[in-house]
């Protein structure tokens, strides 16, 4: 049989292997796995270039011919040896050719045998980190265009809108078609615009009226888009440590994510609404590490330069000779380097990282660290890797399951709605396998639902 060469290219998409004879490769398949060793690359050969038909028939043969579960034989061998074989030859894990290129439940059998993927972070055999390496290079001279699904309207006329708000609120009843349709339609600065021109022509608080007109989750998103951005996060900040306990996820979120002159306003914004600054609610609400952590984020002193090779390897290496089993000094150096280090400078210590160990850092401080030192420390790489795939996975995170969670729902598509919603979008769908849209509709209802989806901007 003719096997692939070495850094070979698996294309996926496998279509019928000419001349299929099942019952043949069946009896390859158990030749291969009989007696002490067992033959893993003509195994790998058979499994990979029959299309997902091809290998349904090879399992009914196989247990034809000698009354036994191919998958179950499968499991016997050493899953890892074939994975890394794979790997080295087509630059691509076994994992994502199963997914990609198996269906029901074969694909789940196979998967479940699979045992992990070795694109994920930390899963890197020797030639798959440095196959990592490369991708990390590619994505570094890539500059993705970030777009939000929210613009300011054309032919935008503040009048207009501030006395079709009135009528929708005015009276018996309330118009919640025409809040959705304006307030989602428009962008932040416009939103600003409107309140001003509403209290002009009506000497009422448009905030107010709005209050007193709509409630629960249809409320708080269409207050939230209402205010301007840094006052809506220190608003989010302030419920965050709000009562008795602390929403310790939504302080990530967001201070792991926003950029220095985002957290400045933020910091001018707390001031402003809660005669309190934001560092001294952080001291009292959190403690030891974690406080040390959201403190230096809240500074927004974060470096905004490029990279710097050099320092890059040192600050990887400084990660990577902490000894094992040393939490207090592996936590202190992390928040050194990722609390302050530029985005790019921090892909390149990630690069680095991967290029020393073989692992990726996100792996080590999911391995080596816990609660929400850990929980701040994967938010900020994963938001230095992939901005818009980190709010996926809240989204995601959000809508999963018995139950919604509301509030971080909403936190996140008013927040990135002029940012980089759309984006979002892209890698949810790309992660998923089903759209934004199709989720906010499987979970959501009524003028809630109304509005998320004007937000979304579209199916894809």
């Amino acid at each position: 049989m003719a096997k692939p060469a070495q850094g070979a290219k698996y294309r996926g998409s496998i279509h019928d292997f000419p001349g299929f004879d099942p019952s043949q490769d069946a009896e390859a398949l158990y030749t291969a796995m009989k007696g002490f060793g067992s033959d893993k690359e003509t195994i790998l050969e058979l499994i990979t270039s029959r299309s997902n038909k091809q290998r349904q028939e090879i399992c009914q043969s196989y247990k034809s011919l000698y009354g036994k579960d191919l998958i179950a034989d499968l499991n016997e061998l050493d899953m890892l040896d074939i994975r890394e074989i794979f790997r080295t030859k087509y630059e691509k894990s076994l994992y994502s050719m199963i997914k990609n290129d198996t269906s029901g439940e074969y694909k789940k059998a196979l998967l479940k045998l699979c045992g992990g993927d070795d694109d994920a972070a930390g899963q890197f055999f020797p030639e798959a980190a440095q196959v990592a390496y490369q991708m990390w290079e590619l994505s570094a001279v890539s500059r993705v265009e970030l777009k939000g699904t929210v613009r300011p309207a054309d032919d935008f006329n503040p009048d207009a809108d501030a006395k079709a708000l009135r009528k929708a609120m005015k009276g018996i009843g309330t118009d919640e078609d025409t809040i959705i349709d304006i307030i989602t339609h428009r962008s932040n600065a416009q939103r600003q615009q409107i309140r001003q021109t509403f209290k002009s022509h009506f000497g009422r608080d448009l905030m107010a009226d709005l209050k007193s007109e709509i409630s629960g989750d249809l409320a708080r998103l269409i207050l939230g888009l209402m205010m301007p951005p840094a006052h809506y996060d220190a608003k989010q900040l302030k419920k965050a440590m709000e009562g008795a306990g602390t929403d310790e996820k939504a302080l990530i979120e967001i201070l792991a994510t926003r950029n220095n002159a985002e957290i400045r306003a933020i910091n001018e914004a707390y001031k402003e609404d809660y005669h309190k600054s934001l560092e001294d609610a952080l001291s009292s609400d959190t403690s030891g590490h974690f406080k040390r952590i959201l403190i230096s984020l809240a500074t927004g002193n974060r470096e905004e330069g490029g990279e710097d090779r050099d320092q890059a390897r040192e600050d990887a290496q400084e990660i990577a000779d902490t000894p094992s089993g040393d939490k207090t000094s592996l936590e202190t150096r992390f928040m050194t380097i990722l609390c302050t280090r530029s985005y790019p400078h921090l892909r390149r210590v990630f690069q680095e990282f991967i290029k020393m160990t073989n692992y990726d850092v996100e792996h080590v401080i999911k391995k080596e660290m816990s609660g929400d030192v850990k929980d701040a420390f994967v938010a900020i790489v994963q938001s230095v890797k992939n901005k818009p795939l980190f709010f996926a996975d809240k989204l995601y995170k959000s809508m999963k399951g018995a139950g919604t969670d509301e509030k971080t729902l909403t936190r996140v598509m008013v927040s990135r709605s002029e940012i980089d919603l759309f984006n979002v979008r892209q890698e949810f769908i790309e992660k998923y396998d089903k759209s934004l849209h199709q989720a906010i509709e499987g979970d959501t209802s009524g003028d809630f639902l109304k509005a998320l989806l004007a937000l979304c901007g579209g199916d894809d």
